[in-house]
């Protein structure tokens, strides 16, 4: 991982009088979720092959505004801090699920802080990102007569925008990010820094003016979206154990068609696939932990249920483009720098 990082205070946080810029690069997708100040992340790889992660943020004093470049599929699990709102702007909406749902492309994703959500993104993916204090997007929202039904928008997944606005809205946050680095490395004054945020609030606000809420998933998909999290929470609480696709029928109460067609549905992958990859990202989570440097491959891999210990190692290869020994001695000698 390299990190270039700018006016972050000791504890990460942002003083009222300065910004904090900072751009990481990873080629691992968990960490790239642990870099998102102030977020609380998990990511699973989904797609095959080595995986490289960019991420460029900027703190201002209520706002955080980024941009995220990955270049496999990832499912993302997600928590923003608490009294604020994030919006999504992916480059693919089309290709881009949030809890489940397809994401069109004049969509903009919606989620309150403090709640869980999770994303499901393509390969070669771009995601720009706005995480704003509730309290100054109201104010904001009051101040240039924007009507906005708050109540909705805090229950929301997607808005429905303006065209027009959203690429005005994404181009703004492209451009200040572009300008960050030198920008901030020479220093911000107090009036710079009220110029950047009102400037992101003013083409936010303008976007939400011509927005609207769209309904919540039919019923039929609800229903999907809680089979698969069932399964999802069994699979997690015997990740130790050979689990069978019957098994999983039996614990959701349903057939294996309906398990299929709830799988691909909510996550675009079958059970089988996806039970795959949870666990073979629960490894790799282990391997590229703290305490890497004592863990041996085989007992971690026993404990997310790989009996076979050939076909693990193939499996891990394919998905991660790297074998499991690769990781470990790549997070030993980074432990060690």
């Amino acid at each position: 991982m390299h990190q270039n990082v700018t006016g972050m205070s000791q504890n990460g946080a942002v003083p009222n009088n300065f910004a904090a810029f900072r751009t990481v690069l990873t080629r691992d997708a968990d960490e790239l979720a642990r870099n998102l100040t102030d977020w609380e992340q998990s990511y699973d790889q989904i797609s095959s092959g080595s995986f490289h992660g960019v991420l460029d943020e900027l703190r201002l004093p209520r706002m955080q505004v980024f941009r995220e470049s990955i270049s496999q599929s990832v499912r993302q699990s997600c928590r923003v801090w608490p009294g604020a709102v994030w919006f999504g702007f992916p480059d693919q909406p089309d290709s881009s699920r949030i809890n489940g749902r397809q994401v069109e492309p004049e969509f903009v994703m919606v989620q309150p802080g403090d709640k869980e959500f999770e994303l499901l993104t393509p390969s070669s993916h771009v995601i720009y990102g706005i995480v704003v204090c509730s309290k100054l997007l109201v104010q904001a929202a009051v101040a240039s007569g924007c009507m906005v039904d708050w109540r909705r928008l805090h229950t929301a997944e997607v808005l429905r925008v303006d065209p027009a606005e959203r690429r005005q809205c994404v181009q703004t946050l492209a451009a200040l990010l572009a300008q960050q680095q030198d920008a901030i490395a020479a220093g911000y004054s107090a009036r710079q820094l009220l110029h950047c945020q009102n400037m992101v609030v003013e083409a936010l606000v303008g976007m939400l003016d011509h927005s609207g809420v769209e309904p919540a998933a039919a019923g039929s998909f609800q229903r999907r979206q809680r089979i698969v999290a069932r399964v999802r929470e069994y699979i997690l609480a015997h990740r130790d154990q050979p689990i069978t696709v019957p098994e999983l029928c039996e614990q959701a109460h349903v057939s294996r068609r309906t398990l299929q067609y709830c799988f691909e549905d909510v996550l675009g992958m079958s059970p089988t696939l996806y039970l795959r990859r949870v666990r073979l990202n629960g490894v790799r989570r282990q391997l590229m932990g703290t305490g890497a440097p004592q863990l041996a491959i085989g007992a971690v891999a026993a404990d997310w249920g790989f009996s076979n210990f050939s076909q693990f190692s193939s499996d891990y290869r394919k998905l991660f483009g790297e074998s499991a020994s690769a990781s470990l001695r790549t997070q030993a000698l980074r432990l060690q720098n």
